[in-house]
């Protein structure tokens, strides 16, 4: 197939490497507004297009491949404020779209373990769950969507949550008057800390603590190559799928 992508940041780059292994090109690269000015007409010559742009621009990307009936994998994080708007648009108009807030198998998988954890640990009220992400500098949402996803699983589970609340956003490269002082969290919320340093491809950590012990998950993304074969493998299935899809659906074939 031949792939647009829409930012043309690390991910980007790492999906470039990836996509010939798998027969794939890379046709149209978009990564601000006269991009799309320029090369409208070289994307509608290809067959998907795949964004890890930015919160602030990626419905508008999406609204875009809609507009010209491109199907859509989704990677960035930090709109999902918009998502239900997004899906029933995608839905009403016949469009594709695939969407996920990670796109590694390996965290997927782990996305599994918290919500069976979680609704196991609804039976242990001396355990209080927390959630901490790490995450390289340029990332400009806090928490991750990784976190948020992991967050609502276990709030859809344990009965003593009710929401999540970012605690902290921690940059231990900065000096220490930069970093803010954690924020209280209430008891019926599940507290995330975010982590900012150096160029981490992505960690989350979810821990359950009481008095006489912690029990804990973890999943350290090596490197971007999993989330780029991630998103590799939604195209090709939003290739042959109409509508709205997550990972859920790739992953039950």
């Amino acid at each position: 197939m031949h792939f647009a992508l829409l930012g043309y940041g690390k991910m980007g780059r790492a999906i470039e490497a990836l996509a010939p292994s798998r027969g794939h090109d890379i046709a149209v690269r978009i990564d601000n507004q006269t991009d799309w000015m320029e090369q409208i007409d070289a994307l509608r010559q290809c067959d998907i297009a795949i964004d890890f742009s930015q919160p602030d621009v990626a419905v508008d990307n999406i609204m875009k491949c809609f507009n010209i009936g491109m199907p859509i994998v989704v990677g960035t994080t930090g709109w999902y404020d918009q998502l239900d708007d997004v899906v029933h648009d995608c839905k009403s108009r016949g469009q594709s779209l695939f969407v996920a807030s990670n796109f590694s198998i390996g965290m997927n998988i782990m996305f599994d373990l918290n919500r069976r954890l979680a609704a196991l640990m609804n039976r242990y009220d001396a355990y209080d769950v927390s959630i901490c992400e790490a995450h390289h500098i340029h990332k400009l949402d806090a928490p991750s969507g990784t976190a948020i996803t992991l967050a609502n699983d276990i709030i859809e589970r344990l009965d003593r949550k009710e929401e999540w609340q970012l605690a902290a956003t921690l940059h231990p490269d900065q000096q220490p008057a930069a970093t803010p002082a954690e924020q209280p969290v209430p008891d019926s919320a599940v507290a995330i800390t975010s982590v900012r340093q150096g160029e981490v491809p992505g960690t989350h950590t979810v821990t359950y603590d009481s008095d006489i012990d912690t029990i804990a998950i973890t999943h350290s993304a090596k490197s971007r190559k999993g989330l780029a074969l991630g998103a590799i493998l939604a195209a090709e299935y939003l290739s042959t799928h109409r509508g709205y899809h997550t990972m859920t659906d790739l992953l039950s074939e």
